[in-house]
């Protein structure tokens, strides 16, 4: 059963409420559980979260880009292109979409929410019913993912908190501000109403919100709050006393300390956290903090940030050609040490191959433009996907090691630099040797700011591919730093030059006895020896130069230059689409900034 129906608000494309009595949905703990789990078809409709926000928003960074169809200069217009390469216009026909488009789907969520706020506030008797107030919570939790990251696509949006009415069908752009301290303020309520994980059946899912999760978002979008962004007036921190840096890292810091020492969620190895999320394991008190929910006709994780599967018609592990949109930057890989249990998991040289062999696809070395994540693997699924997109697989909105990292950086800009290092130093444990931490450890905790330089460094190499990178870059106040050091560091590794001086001029491959595995030597520096060349050779491996085809550098200016083709800074945020400018009766707009405001 449903409170929402049709559309009426012009700007925002938001259900109204029907004219079903609220008292006798809001009362029953099932039905208002119903409204609440409602919330989520915001995340999976055709254009939304799964279609537009998940696959585009996150890209380009200095550690993420597209791959299937690499960075371009010359089709900078591309719409596909101009979401990303920081030139997004208010007609690109992969958002300005009459119906289903990402900003007017988001608002139909809130508007979900807004409705299961206000009945249960009314009708749910949470004093006396804490399954209720769960759901309260629940609701509190979703409106705040969804506003948390319309601010981060459009940054000022009109501020909508009570479900619509006559009154309040056209609005404005509020301030961010404003929105945020609603959000921070919403979610401290939330904690006192949500369980946490494991503390009651209804949190025994990571499909689930719990308190873990309302406190590490309660951080994570004080961090947004109390960093750099995008407003009318230029790239810079909010001038509200209330938002200042060292009261949001105050924030942060305590919220994540909390779920920290709570102790309901537990590191595992790097590995199990994405096998684990592959195979749809959904139980509580791992890595994963809370998931995106998505049925086996939704979502498009792996076959966006997967690798790729190249069969026409499928292969062993999938029945349609799937994976591979998006990658690494082509040096992420050369940027990990080579001890780090992360490399071999996030960046992959290779695909699945088009062809079969025995109706079976094996590995095949794909173009240093064209890496792919490997956190997200259909191989490691215990289904076969038979979409032509959608693969049902979730998508981990938090998980524990971002809660660590988050205390790391907050102790450390308080000034505890010594206790921030016990915060990064588990997530480090886990992936490098025990004396390659050491090294770190002397490294970064050298001074506040070399410990700061730590965290940019590693938070890149935790979360590529994750989508929180754009955020972070943008928040830190170095998008445009970083965006250059990137079109630097792909001129270096096109030229192996600098700190990829001496990489191998060719890979050499075969295919393992198991039919599948690509065995390579070639891809790190000092795999050039000329005596295991011609054993592999005379064992008849074959192989590819990785960086010239042609004589020319695969690398191509074009595609150095394509990475951004604006300002980062002052273009990071989407404009809102023209068709609901249209619609707004004057009330939006993109003019100057984005339509940005100031204070």
């Amino acid at each position: 059963m449903a409170l929402v129906a049709g559309m009426t608000s012009c700007d925002m494309e938001a259900p109204t409420q029907s004219t079903l009595d609220g008292s006798s949905v809001f009362s029953v703990y099932s039905l208002a559980e119903s409204e609440v789990m409602s919330i989520h078809v915001a995340f999976g409709e055709q254009n939304s979260y799964r279609g537009r926000f998940l696959p585009f928003y996150g890209l380009n960074t200095d550690v993420e880009v597209p791959s299937g169809s690499a960075p371009s200069y010359a089709n900078k217009n591309d719409e596909k292109q101009n979401l990303v390469n920081y030139s997004t216009s208010e007609t690109n026909g992969q958002i300005d979409v009459e119906d289903k488009n990402p900003y007017a789907n988001f608002y139909q969520g809130i508007e979900r929410a807004n409705l299961a706020i206000e009945g249960i506030r009314k009708y749910g008797d949470i004093a006396n019913n804490p399954n209720m107030a769960q759901l309260l919570g629940e609701a509190l939790t979703l409106r705040a993912v969804i506003y948390n990251d319309l601010i981060k696509a459009w940054g000022d949006v009109p501020a909508r908190f009570e479900p619509n009415n006559s009154d309040n069908i056209y609005l404005p752009r509020t301030n961010r501000d404003v929105i945020y301290k609603q959000l921070l303020a919403d979610l401290k309520e939330a904690e006192d109403y949500c369980y946490w994980p494991n503390e009651n059946s209804i949190t025994k899912t990571t499909e689930r919100v719990n308190k873990a999760f309302v406190k590490s978002l309660r951080a994570r979008i004080a961090l947004y709050a109390g960093g750099y962004g995008l407003r009318g007036d230029g790239y810079r921190l909010s001038k509200d006393p209330e938002l200042a840096p060292e009261k949001m890292y105050a924030i942060a810091k305590e919220e994540c300390e909390d779920v920290i020492n709570k102790g309901c969620n537990k590191l595992g190895t790097f590995k199990e956290n994405f096998t684990k999320l592959c195979q749809d394991n959904v139980t509580a008190g791992g890595e994963s903090i809370w998931e995106i929910p998505f049925a086996a006709g939704r979502g498009r994780v792996l076959y966006t940030w997967g690798i790729k599967h190249a069969a026409k018609n499928g292969d062993q592990y999938t029945k349609q050609p799937q994976g591979g949109v998006n990658g690494p930057a082509p040096y992420l890989y050369y940027d990990y040490d080579a001890e780090d249990a992360r490399r071999p998991i996030t960046c992959i040289p290779y695909q699945w191959s088009q062809e079969l062999k025995d109706g079976k696809a094996h590995q095949e070395l794909r173009k240093i433009s064209q890496w792919c994540f490997g956190k997200l693997r259909y191989e490691w699924m215990n289904r076969i996907v038979t979409s032509t997109n959608d693969d049902g697989v979730n998508f981990q909105y938090m998980r524990l090691a971002d809660v660590y990292m988050m205390a790391a950086e907050a102790e450390n800009q308080l000034g505890n630099t010594s206790a921030a290092w016990n915060y990064l130093k588990p997530v480090l444990s886990r992936v490098l040797p025990a004396a390659k931490v050491s090294e770190l450890q002397t490294k970064y905790c050298a001074s506040k700011d070399a410990f700061q330089k730590g965290i940019i460094e590693q938070r890149g190499l935790e979360f590529a591919g994750e989508q929180l990178r754009k955020a972070d870059l943008i928040r830190w106040g170095i998008i445009d730093e970083k965006m250059a050091e990137a079109k630097q560091k792909l001129t270096n590794l096109a030229n192996r030059q600098g700190e990829y001086a001496g990489l191998p001029d060719k890979i050499y491959y075969t295919i393992d006895t198991d039919g599948e595995t690509l065995k390579l030597y070639g891809l790190n520096k000092g795999e050039d020896n000329a005596e295991k060349i011609k054993e592999l050779k005379d064992a008849g491996w074959e192989s590819k130069n990785w960086f010239v085809s042609d004589g020319v550098n695969i690398l191509t200016d074009d595609y150095i230059n394509g990475l951004y083709v604006e300002q980062p800074s002052t273009h990071c945020l989407w404009p809102i689409m023209k068709n609901l400018i249209d619609k707004s009766n004057g009330y939006l707009n993109n003019d100057g900034i984005y339509g940005q405001l100031s204070d």
